[in-house]
């Protein structure tokens, strides 16, 4: 399922448009709060970002959601959620932050197509995939180089693929390119998965999937797209040529937390600081979602943080108006 983004936007900012609830960011954090901000009739305004979704929007399939037993699609979900804050009252736009100025209130946000002014910003702007930061790397990404296998699984069929990674990730990810791929290789550094027993079973059973264990990739090589990796053997030190089509990375995320640097409280790996309510350094600046929680993670959760920040929020406003 494809979402239709020019149903799930609205128009650009005016200058200085005000807003009671500003909220960056449009993954499950950032949607929820938008749901539970429209029906306090605050008609909150979500600056969805480049994808309305989220991570969860490029994840395949969601088993572990509530009230799915059967399971649906990440983008399913995504416009799930969209069509519910609209009902509301919640506008989205599709554009993105560029820069903000905490020191006073109403705060400011700037994005490409204007700024506004809000009483209130929720932050929910997530996480990025981690890059190998190897030779070829950035000049294959594109051309056989890829961290969303639901993205470019198709354009990979009867292909051999490698998946670095051994997280939940990259086995939901990698048991996904089996669909098209002849034969997935999950390279790892270590000598069992972090992944959960469930996402571990299915992968170890699915023929098209093999592992090589205790393996960096070192290098990707290739000429017009990727043709192979370098692998070298952590304990050993061995290193050996291994030919593939792909190379598809999933080895954890990078908070997207630059615009906020010198303004708001972050820890060492750039995640931003919160109160059990949501609360960050600011007071009327709320967090939700991966941006704030390098722990669990998930889909529900950052829904529920996204919920606790939207009703922090309306609190807020209540008794400073």
């Amino acid at each position: 399922m494809e979402l239709n983004l020019s149903k799930a936007t609205g128009s650009g900012a005016a200058d200085n448009e005000h807003a009671k609830v500003l909220i960056i960011g449009g993954g499950p954090a950032g949607l929820a709060a938008a749901l539970y901000a429209a029906r306090a009739e605050l008609e909150p305004i979500v600056l969805t970002g480049m994808e309305l979704g989220g991570q969860a929007a490029i994840t395949h399939m969601i088993e572990n959601y509530p009230g799915f037993p059967d399971g649906l699609e990440g983008p399913e979900l995504g416009e799930l959620f969209k069509k519910q804050a609209e009902r509301f009252g919640a506008r989205m736009v599709f554009d993105t932050a560029t820069e903000v100025d905490f020191s006073e209130r109403p705060f400011k946000v700037k994005t490409y197509g204007g700024e506004y002014l809000a009483d209130t910003v929720i932050i929910a702007t997530g996480a990025t995939p981690r890059h190998l930061e190897i030779p070829g790397e950035e000049e294959f990404t594109g051309r056989g180089v890829s961290y969303c296998g639901t993205c470019d699984g198709f354009f990979f069929k009867d292909k051999d693929l490698v998946v670095v990674g051994g997280g939940d990730s990259a086995m939901e990810e990698g048991l996904f390119l089996t669909r098209y791929a002849k034969s997935v290789t999950v390279v790892h550094r270590r000598n069992e998965l972090r992944a959960g027993a469930i996402l571990e079973s299915r992968a170890k059973a699915n023929p098209k999937v093999s592992f090589i264990w205790d393996t960096v990739v070192n290098e990707i090589k290739g000429n017009e797209a990727v043709q192979g990796v370098q692998l070298e053997n952590v304990k050993t030190g061995e290193k050996r040529e291994f030919e593939t089509d792909g190379v598809f990375i999933f080895i954890g995320h990078i908070p997207t937390s630059d615009m906020f640097k010198g303004q708001l409280e972050m820890n060492e790996a750039g995640y931003l600081e919160v109160s059990k309510h949501m609360e960050t350094s600011i007071p009327g600046v709320f967090a939700a979602g991966e941006i704030a929680d390098p722990h669990f993670r998930q889909v529900i959760t950052s829904a529920g943080m996204g919920a606790a920040a939207a009703i922090q929020a309306t609190r807020f406003l209540e008794e400073n108006e």
